[in-house]
């Protein structure tokens, strides 16, 4: 033998042992003995093949600042793995970059990459008989795509936060960019003043610094019990975040001896946690979309009316971009969201037994928490909240049957009245934004941007940040059937269903109509008669699909509507009504 010659050969996996229970048929017996050549040719010794496999799953790419250092972390997370008595096998899977994409007709591809970072994860550790799994994400869709390969594969395994990034020079972050691209297209910044934030407000590695897409989901992860306390207030480059990615493969170990499964982690009431804190943080609305689509995979039943009950008696207790002040790295720096977490139990608005990935509850794991320090502004105490109830607004009536979701602060009001401007894309729209088309009053509309009319759900953060720039935050709303991003902020509401593409009310808008929004009421409401809007719906003809091949077009043909997730394997009974 080459190595030990006490060890048994051909490894042979004890059927009472859960931990190899899908590497062993990979790599035991006389007739695997091709598969550990292949496995020797990649670093296996004959001690490996009697360890557990467990897989790292690395976002890492140079596409986005928010993955770029995750590489490291991936090796560090193996390397724990390792030295808890396991094999760790890092492997990637793809990320696309939002800020980037942003308006272009490549920013369709954002969530059809969550998809396929999901696939991917399942792919590969299915293939590979991974034991456990490890997954680390650093944006907007590969981390719900990561907890969506996991709830899929249901083997005990951990999330890991790549971090957030520091703030730019002057307090700027991505947001601030395009913010000054839109106060450049109406005359108040010039070009040089735009090249100077351009290039200082992505310092470098980390997500994007405010409560926008990355750090909401984090939080919501952690808050969920499916990645280590802490892991969502790091900063990216740090010491932490190198720790806490060692820790997280000992930790899947762990969860592989005690045989503790995303399944019994990932309950109805660990997603009413993650929704607490996430309306606590006024975080983001994507992580409406994100959260019914991981609970869908698991197998846990999630509207979007949970969203309304749980914001009904949640407040919105932080002043984090965009609608607030302070950023991630800030909040990183008073604590994370573990002593809110510990308040919110306190008061009795989260569930204390649900278990985590610690191996023990969320309420063993906040007890030793300390509080915030005394002379903190960014998280306000629960009797004295920024906003009473959820920021996040469920609205329905005439122009959204199945729902929509608005992101409403009440600094922009609550209720809005205005005249339709109608877009059927994104580019229309930020056109007639930047030639000054769009003015105080309207009610700017985009369709035909949903998961199958996109296809892909574009988000809108090109236009809603134009409309900030030109100062109209509070004098313009923008609805879409597209979604929005975490940077976000104004009167604005998306995810409208049924989408334009599927006939929803949407698709009959014209241009002139009077349009309410009303987020005290949870209305949005088209002001035509029921005789009118059936006459335009007799009229209406769907438009021919954009793409007929590939991706976008698979997508299109398997994607479900916004209020279910937009997820693309829901089980036929459900995708047939679609």
């Amino acid at each position: 033998m080459s190595q030990n010659e006490d060890l048994q050969y051909p490894p042979q996996r004890d059927p009472d042992d859960h931990t190899r229970r899908h590497s062993g048929p990979v790599v035991d017996g006389p007739g695997k003995a091709a598969s550990r050549a292949m496995l020797r040719a990649v670093g296996f010794t004959d001690e490996d093949f009697r360890k557990p496999q467990i897989g790292v799953a690395s976002t890492w790419s140079r596409v986005t600042p928010c993955n770029s250092h995750i590489n490291v972390l991936a090796d560090a997370a193996s390397d724990g793995a390792d030295e808890a008595g396991g094999k760790g096998v890092v492997f990637n899977t793809i990320t696309i970059s939002d800020g980037i994409a942003n308006g272009t007709e490549g920013m369709k591809y954002s969530m059809i990459s969550r998809e396929i970072i999901a696939d991917s994860i399942e792919a590969v550790s299915g293939c590979e008989g991974f034991d456990g799994v490890v997954a680390i994400g650093g944006c907007d869709k590969n981390m719900p795509g990561c907890m969506m390969g996991l709830a899929r594969l249901d083997r005990p395994g951990i999330f890991v936060y790549g971090g957030t990034i520091l703030p730019g020079e002057g307090h700027t972050d991505i947001v601030s960019v395009f913010e000054a691209m839109g106060a450049h297209s109406q005359g108040k910044m010039d070009l040089i003043d735009v090249k100077r934030i351009e290039e200082t407000a992505i310092p470098g590695p980390g997500s994007c610094g405010g409560m926008y897409t990355a750090n909401t989901m984090a939080s919501a992860i952690e808050a969920m019990g499916m990645s280590l306390p802490n892991s969502s207030a790091q900063n990216a480059v740090s010491q932490n975040k190198q720790d806490d990615s060692r820790a997280a493969g000992e930790a899947v170990m762990n969860l592989l001896k005690l045989d503790i499964k995303p399944s019994d982690i990932m309950t109805r009431q660990a997603f009413e946690n993650a929704i607490t804190v996430v309306i606590a943080l006024g975080g983001s609305t994507n992580a409406v979309l994100h959260l019914i689509a991981i609970a869908n995979t698991i197998g846990v039943e999630l509207s979007l009316d949970d969203f309304t009950e749980i914001g009904k008696r949640v407040p919105v207790v932080a002043d984090l971009r965009p609608s607030g002040h302070y950023m991630m790295s800030e909040l990183v720096a008073i604590g994370g969201i573990q002593p809110l977490m510990k308040n919110l139990l306190e008061a009795g608005l989260l569930h204390g037994d649900c278990l985590t990935v610690t191996g023990r509850t969320l309420a063993e794991n906040l007890a030793d928490v300390t509080p915030y320090p005394d002379e903190q502004r960014i998280i306000a105490p629960l009797d004295r909240p920024v906003k009473s109830q959820s920021h996040l607004r469920v609205l329905y009536g005439n122009l959204a049957p199945e729902g929509s979701v608005a992101k409403i602060t009440g600094k922009e009001g609550t209720r809005f009245t205005g005249t339709a401007r109608v877009f059927d894309s994104e580019e229309e729209a930020q056109a007639r934004i930047n030639d000054l088309t769009v003015a105080a009053g309207d009610v700017v509309v985009i369709r035909y941007e949903g998961p199958k009319g996109g296809p892909g759900m574009r988000e809108m953060l090109t236009p809603t940040s134009a409309i900030m720039g030109r100062g109209l935050g509070s004098e313009v709303a923008l609805i879409t059937d597209g979604r929005f991003s975490g940077g976000s902020h104004g009167f604005v509401v998306g995810h409208v269903t049924p989408e334009a593409f599927n006939g929803g009310p949407i698709a009959l808008i014209e241009n002139g109509d009077e349009i309410t929004i009303d987020a005290e009421e949870d209305v949005m409401t088209l002001h035509i008669s029921d005789e009118e809007m059936a006459r335009r719906r007799d009229a209406w003809q769907r438009p021919k699909p954009r793409y007929t091949r590939g991706a976008m077009a698979k997508y299109a043909r398997t994607v479900s509507s916004a209020s279910l997730g937009a997820v693309t394997d829901l089980p036929d009974a459900l995708g047939e009504s679609l």
